[in-house]
């Protein structure tokens, strides 16, 4: 008889966003009249920029042709997408990443939830908590997460490293030995960022124990600051101890194209053994690489006029933050994020429960959050919301919030 992996039986309820479209749903069906607003899944609403569309037309026109066809392309991507994203995401910083270290994929989730196939299940993983919940569920998948204990809410093996009030919403250190450490800035949910100053103590303590940092920074086009970092690789020390995940969904509209990339340096060997080699030979065995319209499409985000229409739609989002976050705070609640960042991280009110106050904002506004215990125990007490609304649904949503408060 095949046996199943019985570690997805372990998982709690459903996916968190599951979850939340079930409620949604079972909602609109009982009030078919009431015009909801969604603040809360991190989907985008802007159209794709005029420059990517262009390109994505002339690839598709160059399909139609033989002499312009292609058929399956290089799992690692094409040369001229690895190419800009070297030249302009990294270079342009002062940062020197080969397009061989660069590999495209359809986006970071799946990469950051694949990647645990070139490491061992006996390996200690360090999660945020509050933290996105694809890092905690592909590790229990996997196995390296134990057991579920429902009483707090944790898995047994994972290393939780608490991002509240008190520290700022960033992560210190754990004294616990770890294998596999899990950052993400600008963070989700929190919208917290890193300075230089806090990566490089994770750089130093990762490179000091051998252990591997997983880096994602699909927000980094959110920051505005000059002082915050952009990539862990602008960090002395990252290239022997980190891997990279980023996206093109939030910074050029990509959610329902799919594109993003993974960085992984030559230096950075463990067992004497290049994780870069690890895992090119996993996506030539497992992923048969990116289309080649997306690709085409992707690589205009780095021309003249797709970087300022990408500019112009992340200010759009920056703007609905700043609306969310002032709302919010004018109306009593305390906020973090929405600075650097296009999430906003709201304290309930009156220590309400986060699935409770969910409830109370659709029912009584008709605006759709997310719970702040659905990314683990230190988001109980918190909503996140999102900046990737219309500009004039987000007011609204703000306005309507304000009303129940």
């Amino acid at each position: 008889m095949a046996k199943i992996n019985n570690n997805f039986n372990k998982l709690p309820g459903s996916y968190l966003f599951s979850e939340i479209a079930r409620r949604v749903a079972a909602y609109s069906q009982e009030h078919p009249d009431r015009a909801l607003i969604r603040l809360g899944i991190g989907d985008v609403t802007r159209p794709l920029p005029a420059a990517v569309t262009a390109a994505m037309h002339k690839a598709v026109d160059e399909m139609a042709t033989a002499q312009g066809f292609h058929g399956y392309g290089p799992e690692q991507g094409y040369d001229f997408l690895r190419n800009a994203i070297a030249q302009h995401d990294y270079k342009a910083r002062g940062v020197e990443i080969q397009p061989d270290e660069i590999f495209v994929s359809d986006g970071a989730k799946s990469d950051c939830g694949n990647i645990g196939d070139i490491f061992h299940r006996d390996n200690v993983v360090a999660v945020c908590d509050p933290v996105y919940p694809v890092y905690v569920d592909t590790n229990a998948m996997a196995g390296r997460a134990g057991e579920y204990d429902a009483t707090v809410g944790r898995w047994t093996k994972l290393v939780y490293m608490p991002c509240v009030a008190e520290n700022g919403f960033s992560p210190e250190i754990p004294q616990t030995p770890v294998d596999l450490i899990y950052l993400c800035f600008p963070n989700n949910p929190t919208g917290a960022v890193a300075t230089r100053e806090q990566l490089k103590a994770w750089v130093d303590h990762a490179n000091r124990t051998g252990a591997v940092i997983l880096y994602d920074s699909a927000y980094e086009a959110f920051i505005t600051d000059p002082a915050i970092p952009h990539s862990i690789f602008e960090i002395d020390g990252a290239r022997t101890c980190a891997i990279e995940f980023r996206s093109f969904s939030k910074t050029a509209g990509f959610t329902g194209t799919r594109c993003a990339y993974t960085v992984i340096p030559k230096e950075l060997e463990r067992d004497g053994t290049p994780l870069n080699s690890l895992w090119n030979r996993r996506q030539c065995t497992k992923f048969n690489g990116v289309p080649y319209v997306v690709q085409r499409g992707a690589e205009a985000v780095y021309s003249p006029e797709g970087r300022a229409q990408v500019k112009e739609t992340i200010q759009y989002y920056l703007n609905n933050a700043k609306v969310i976050r002032d709302g919010l705070a004018a109306a009593g609640l305390t906020v973090s994020g929405g600075e650097n960042s296009p999430y906003i991280w709201a304290r309930t009110p009156d220590g309400m429960g986060s699935w409770d106050f969910f409830d109370k904002l659709l029912r009584e506004a008709n605006v759709v959050t997310t719970p702040g215990a659905g990314f683990g125990p230190s988001g109980e007490g918190y909503i996140r919301l999102t900046a990737f609304g219309e500009a004039d649904a987000t007011r609204q949503a703000v306005e309507r919030i304000k009303v129940v408060l």
